[in-house]
């Protein structure tokens, strides 16, 4: 047994946040699995999407606070505050988290790093760490205002407080709240969407162009200039005749473009 388990079935990766006994309490070797899971997965052809979920009845209830010293003592060897290297969003893949049961501290930090969450609505939810003596991580002071607004993200990263998958749904943080034992098979349903009929060299370009839009703070002619550059990069590609051959024809497309093969990045705007 691991801290993380992978399986990967029909274009889907789904990622394990794997110590149910400890509600999935985050340790450095979960992340270090987890990051080399981001990695391998995304220069993978066979990856079309990933989901991210936690192991028994809690996503990941926060930092491990049972090992002897504790996570937030001075001087750790090699500390940083964004363990996740990649995050989720800087892949090219798209990333969904099932967040299917609690989400404290690092564990609902590392789900807002997801392009999408899924999020189950009685769960409880906090970036709580102002309320241990610390501030919150994973880059969650960039991540919650892109993704809610500044208003919001100083409610829940100075306060810290805790609430539910409903509120959630309303603040914007979670794309859906459901019942949790909906929350995996909801996200897989998306997953496996995504897989079978969205072209892979189009997902990984779409969703670059909205993080680094959100990170570099495009205007919104640079990012017409970029849609118009990106849209070059694909037209007339074997995917994209396939795409109308399939729509037309009324059957699952048969993609055939290689992200890790063929990527080019996205070049900064003029």
């Amino acid at each position: 047994m691991t801290d993380l388990t992978v399986s990967v079935a029909h274009g889907v990766a789904v990622l394990t946040l794997n110590r149910p006994q400890q509600r999935n309490a985050y340790t450095a070797e979960m992340g270090q699995l987890l990051n080399a899971a981001y990695r391998v997965c995304d220069d993978d052809d066979a990856v079309r999407a990933i989901v991210l979920t936690g192991a028994g009845d809690a996503f990941c209830a926060g930092a491990d606070m049972a090992s002897p010293a504790g996570p937030f003592e001075a001087g750790a060897a090699g500390f940083t505050a964004s363990p996740t290297d990649p995050a989720a969003f800087e892949l090219r893949t798209p990333v969904i988290a099932a967040v299917n049961g609690h989400a404290i501290g690092i564990g609902l930090t590392i789900a807002l790093q997801a392009d999408l969450r899924i999020m189950a609505t009685d769960a409880k939810y906090a970036v709580a760490q102002v309320r241990r003596g610390v501030l919150g991580d994973c880059m969650s002071h960039w991540t919650l205002p892109h993704l809610v607004g500044g208003a919001v993200a100083a409610d829940l990263l100075l306060t810290g407080r805790t609430f539910d998958g409903a509120e959630a749904e309303t603040l914007g943080i979670a794309n859906r709240a459901l019942p949790a034992e909906e929350v995996l098979d909801t996200a897989m349903g998306i997953a496996r969407d995504i897989a079978v009929n969205v072209a892979p060299m189009s997902a990984a370009l779409s969703k670059r162009l909205l993080w680094d839009t959100m990170t570099n703070g495009y205007s919104a002619r640079q990012v017409a200039r970029l849609e118009t550059d990106l849209h070059h990069r694909v037209m007339g590609s074997a995917d994209a005749r396939e795409g109308v051959a399939a729509f037309r024809e009324k059957r699952a497309p048969r993609w055939s473009a290689s992200v890790s093969g063929e990527w080019e990045p996205i070049p900064e705007p003029d």
